[in-house]
């Protein structure tokens, strides 16, 4: 992790004005193209919440936007951030689980799998505690246009969120609706743009990106 310097950063001012604003979050959802993906993960038998949780993932990793954190009102930017992700358990109600990311896809999909195995025997809702995460969660029973995460206001809560949801079929190929909410005092749509870009090349060569299996 390192300090950011707010004299030489370049977005000083949007920082300065965004962060002091009462509810300073914005989303996007838009649509993803699962046409290569979906039918190379059922070909191979990978778990398709395993790989989009590592395709949000990577994607994130690659933008230094999405690695940037507001503590104790100074900016900071991690290395490396890990997902933690919702997993449903018994009697309709969910799990956080945190995952160790790695870009090696085995090494990923066997930590989550274990990881999984672990929580849905002990679920629990305690914070992290830390800020090196990115949130995401499925809501695979709608195709929504458009969602909100809750988040915590007091302290800044800058955190980015993540949620995908049900697969529909337009123009003869299988979509997804995929959601992203983050901070503005620290990120921009052309930013969330990006992001979208990288997710749709990840998802059109998933050979390439998830490497063998």
């Amino acid at each position: 992790m390192r300090l950011i310097n707010l004299e030489t950063w370049p977005r000083r001012e949007h920082y300065e004005v965004f962060s002091t604003w009462e509810y300073p979050h914005f989303s996007m959802c838009a649509n993803v193209d699962l046409g290569v993906f979906y039918p190379y993960l059922k070909q191979h038998g990978i778990s398709f919440n395993v790989a989009i949780v590592y395709i949000i993932s990577r994607a994130a990793n690659a933008i230094p936007e999405f690695r940037r954190r507001i503590r104790e009102g100074k900016a900071v930017e991690h290395e490396t951030i890990h997902p933690s992700t919702t997993i449903l358990t018994k009697d309709d109600l969910f799990s956080f689980c945190t995952i160790e990311y790695s870009e090696d896809f085995s090494l990923f999909a066997g930590r989550a799998a274990d990881q999984i195995a672990c929580i849905q025997e002990q679920p629990t809702l305690k914070d992290p505690d830390r800020d090196d995460l990115i949130y995401m969660t499925a809501i695979p029973w709608v195709s929504f246009t458009s969602f909100m995460h809750p988040l915590k206001l007091n302290p800044a809560d800058s955190v980015p969120r993540f949620a995908w949801g049900k697969f529909f079929m337009q123009s003869e190929s299988l979509k997804m609706p995929l959601s992203v909410q983050g901070h503005h005092a620290l990120m921009d749509g052309i930013h969330m743009g990006r992001f979208y870009a990288i997710v749709q090349d990840y998802l059109s060569n998933p050979g390439l990106i998830l490497g063998a299996v």
